[in-house]
């Protein structure tokens, strides 16, 4: 198998691990590898037409690149998405890959003393969606294996009862569906996709809260569920009553059921873990290669297997031996490339916009309704506390205002958390959701 199609199979993993189901279907399966050239940077990838083309422009270059990035190790490749009437006869496209699909099953989920009550729960509930333990909350830090879990669950209940209707969502994603079911006026759609399914399966629930019309509909889609008897599943980076403006409500309920929380792995996890992802990449690593990974990526096991991936390409792309100075270098672009993406004002706007119910253009213009000025004062502040701008350059993302609106704007925000509990925690859950992202 040619080296690029090959290559192209683990950018589609990592996309896969990032979007969802649906969407990775829809649009990224559907992309064939062309050619790859180093020397000018360039990758060439076919795609069916010029919408679908438009569409992955839009929405999923950022994650496509992403994973170039973490599959090649440089940010410098150009992607040139052409159909098939723009390839000339002399670059044929090769067969289409047939991934080398690392499937999130309980089968690949590498069992430890970190993860086992997380994993058993999860097994259960797979096992018998709805009777044992409803809803079940799964919580702990990035890159732990929580995603797995929820699509393990899925693949169990769609091999065990493939007619029942598996819903699978980000919190983030959920909220974004519901605004834009507003705009439009269908939110008729938008409850019958979620209130009529047999299990909903919600990851990072906790990006729903502070935002007030969120959590009133997703309070509602709980109950219908719940009264139904269907099958609840969800994931946070901390455990319900540390998600500082989750309404009481939902608290509550989402402590009804049993909660289970995941660790990083130890040290014979992780060997285990580069041992399998290995083995599912076609690869074998000498005990002193895998021993080697293990001591120096210690608390996330997406890093781990990043590394095993890193290393494969390496040694497709560059006939590389798979050495611990093969391995050095992968795990050195990967804590490298770890380090936290640059904010920008657009995801700070995108986020506040999202926690308000109004839309980033909003934000930005001149309107003055007070859940509007609200949300625009609170952007400024986050803005200015996160990135510190100079009040001048924080004015002129926000339609030109002056330099003496943002610091009435940002006094205004201070002043309000100091003595409004309430909005303090939204103020800081924004701050965190960002920094999370």
């Amino acid at each position: 198998m040619d080296s690029f199609t090959e290559a192209w199979g683990l950018v589609c993993e990592y996309c896969k691990s990032k979007i969802t189901e649906v969407a990775y279907t829809t649009w990224i399966s559907r992309i064939e590898p062309v050619s790859l050239d180093f020397t000018s940077g360039t990758a060439v990838l076919k795609v069916p037409n010029d919408f679908h083309r438009k569409t992955i422009m839009h929405y999923y270059l950022d994650t496509i690149q992403e994973a170039f990035l973490q599959i090649f190790g440089t940010s410098d490749i150009k992607i040139d998405l052409r159909t098939d009437d723009e390839l000339t006869p002399q670059k044929p496209v090769e067969d289409k890959p047939s991934a080398e699909d690392y499937e999130y099953t309980f089968d690949t989920f590498i069992v430890g003393p970190s993860n086992k009550f997380a994993h058993a729960a999860s097994m259960a509930v797979a096992t018998k969606p709805a009777e044992l333990y409803n809803p079940l909350f799964i919580y702990g830090n990035s890159g732990l294996g929580k995603t797995h879990l929820l699509y393990a669950i899925c693949n169990e209940i769609k091999k065990n009862s493939p007619d029942m209707d598996i819903v699978y969502i980000k919190g983030d994603e959920f909220t974004n569906e519901l605004i834009s079911a507003i705009q439009k006026g269908t939110t008729a759609e938008f409850h019958n996709r979620y209130r009529n399914a047999d299990v909903l399966l919600v990851d990072d629930i906790q990006f729903i809260a502070g935002k007030d019309s969120t959590q009133e509909e997703f309070f509602h889609t709980f109950n219908t569920l719940y009264e139904a008897k269907k099958q609840i599943v969800l994931t946070s980076d901390r455990p319900p009553k540390d998600i500082a403006t989750l309404e009481e409500r939902l608290l509550t309920r989402f402590e009804w059921g049993l909660t289970a929380d995941v660790q990083p792995p130890d040290f014979e996890t992780r060997i285990a873990i580069i041992k399998r992802k290995a083995e599912l990449l076609g690869i074998q690593l000498d005990e002193n290669v895998t021993e080697y990974m293990a001591n120096r990526l210690k608390n996330n096991i997406r890093q781990l297997e990043g590394a095993v991936k890193k290393m494969k390409a390496y040694h497709l792309l560059n006939g590389y031996p798979l050495n611990i100075n093969t391995a050095q270098a992968a795990i050195s672009d990967i804590i490298n490339n770890d380090q936290p993406v640059p904010v920008t004002i657009e995801k700070i706007i995108e986020e506040v916009s999202r926690t308000y119910g109004t839309s980033p253009e909003d934000i930005r213009s001149s309107k003055r309704s007070a859940n509007i000025s609200n949300a625009r004062q609170v952007a400024m502040y986050v803005v200015r506390e996160i990135t510190q701008m100079p009040m001048t350059g924080i004015g002129s993302e926000f339609g030109g205002r002056d330099h003496s609106t943002v610091v009435y704007a940002i006094q205004q925000v201070e002043k309000n958390i100091k003595k409004n509990p309430k909005m303090r925690a939204t103020v800081e859950d924004i701050i965190k959701n960002i920094r999370d992202r």
